[in-house]
């Protein structure tokens, strides 16, 4: 029995991962087209910062329902351990040459070499910046990995809202931190860090011409780091996960070490947690820790519970829908008015009404999210495709025999 419905699940599970290889390859060719090809209109400009972005918060969304989804720990933190890796990131990218300008009140600061400035003398410029930055955001994940060991130490002992809090205060602590002045010759205090390698200075060079990578850089690196965690949630660590969500004393009585496995997720999370605050670096071409507040944790939690505690392609689904909706598709709003006509209502800040409006209705009309814990799975269209074909083949073969009696 079970070698039949090997046999019968095996070409659908082929189909799908065509149709998935052949969407994919679609998608890297358009956004390859419209790094380079497509003209510069009012489309475009907008477009592509949404898709950027919306593949940046992708990643940092899938990394915490990994925590939150899959284990069942109720984190929110995940400002702070972006906030780390946007400066490893940053640090390690910064020109030789432009320390002394952006370390202008700290002594040209403590890191006086860049990992990218470094690789361009040898590979050449466009080689050394796409390899150097590859490095400094897994560095930066690294780095923030490190930071959620020594911190889930203590921290993971708690449990719920009690986890919580303390993963709040610690990247709030964290944040007042990095913009203390005694750590300025690293972090350069409350001042930016700029000038390092951002997606504009990401580029390949086939033959005599040289090609931006901007927007598909982002989706190549959330991509990867997704494929990891869905391999990961697949594997027999992703089942120990899923059981220490269920029930905690079931899982531990079936021989599971709970803190260890707490504590693995805990530290994957956040590094891909850093590797997405790399991301939000280069797209911001700026760095400050000013900006990564709680708000930035609730916006995060907000997108998975959109998509779907324990859903990873609901996660993806309502990351780039509420990066589309708060900054681009509502944007006439904010306008004055609408399709030539004066609006008197349509005016500054209405657009986040209308979005928190909208917000609260997915929320109450679904209240699991856009796709609940269910994945977006070809394979299981492609069935309930064939399921209405079988369903109505014997309809009309009922039909039929009806007919002649």
């Amino acid at each position: 029995m079970g070698k039949k419905l090997k046999t019968k699940a095996a070409p659908e599970q082929r189909a799908s991962a065509i149709i998935t290889i052949v969407l994919l390859a679609a998608l890297y060719i358009f956004l390859f087209a419209l790094d380079n090809a497509m003209p510069t209109t009012p489309t475009t400009v907008m477009l592509i910062p949404v898709l950027q972005k919306g593949a940046i918060y992708a990643l940092v969304c899938v990394s915490m329902n990994l925590l939150n989804g899959f284990t069942g720990l109720f984190s929110l933190g995940q400002a702070g351990f972006m906030l780390i890796g946007a400066y490893a990131y940053a640090i390690f990218c910064i020109p030789a040459g432009q320390h002394a300008a952006v370390y202008q009140y700290f002594e040209g600061g403590a890191v006086q070499f860049s990992i990218p400035e470094m690789l361009s003398g040898v590979l050449g410029e466009n080689a050394g910046a796409f390899l150097g930055a590859i490095i400094c955001i897994i560095i930066a994940g690294v780095v923030a990995a490190i930071f959620a060991a020594l911190i889930g130490i203590p921290v993971l002992r708690l449990k719920s809202d009690y986890l919580a809090i303390a993963t709040l205060g610690f990247a709030e602590i964290l944040r007042a931190f990095f913009q203390w002045d005694g750590l300025g010759k690293i972090t350069n205090g409350s001042n930016l860090l700029r000038k390092y390698v951002n997606f504009h200075n990401i580029k390949i060079q086939i033959g005599g011409m040289i090609y931006q990578l901007d927007t598909i850089f982002p989706f190549f690196i959330a991509t990867l780091s997704i494929l990891i965690i869905v391999l990961l949630v697949n594997s027999s660590y992703g089942r120990a996960f899923k059981s220490i969500r269920d029930d905690e004393i079931a899982a531990e009585a079936m021989g599971i070490n709970l803190f260890k496995h707490k504590m693995l997720s805990f530290v994957i999370s956040s590094f891909f947690a850093g590797v997405g605050g790399a991301l939000l670096a280069m797209f911001q071409t700026t760095v400050q820790a000013a900006p990564f507040r709680a708000s930035m944790t609730y916006e995060i939690l907000l997108m998975v519970v959109i998509g779907g505690i324990g859903s990873i392609s609901g996660s993806c689904i309502a990351s780039f829908l509420y990066i589309a909706c708060s900054e681009w598709w509502l944007r006439f709003l904010d306008s004055g008015s609408f399709m030539g006509m004066t609006v008197p209502f349509f005016r500054d800040g209405f657009r986040k009404v209308v979005f928190s409006v909208v917000i609260m209705i997915i929320v109450l009309f679904f209240s699991r999210g856009i796709m609940g814990d269910k994945e977006l799975s070809l394979a299981g269209m492609i069935r309930k495709f064939k399921k209405k074909k079988e369903v109505k083949a014997a309809k009309v073969v009922a039909g039929k025999e009806g007919d002649t009696k």
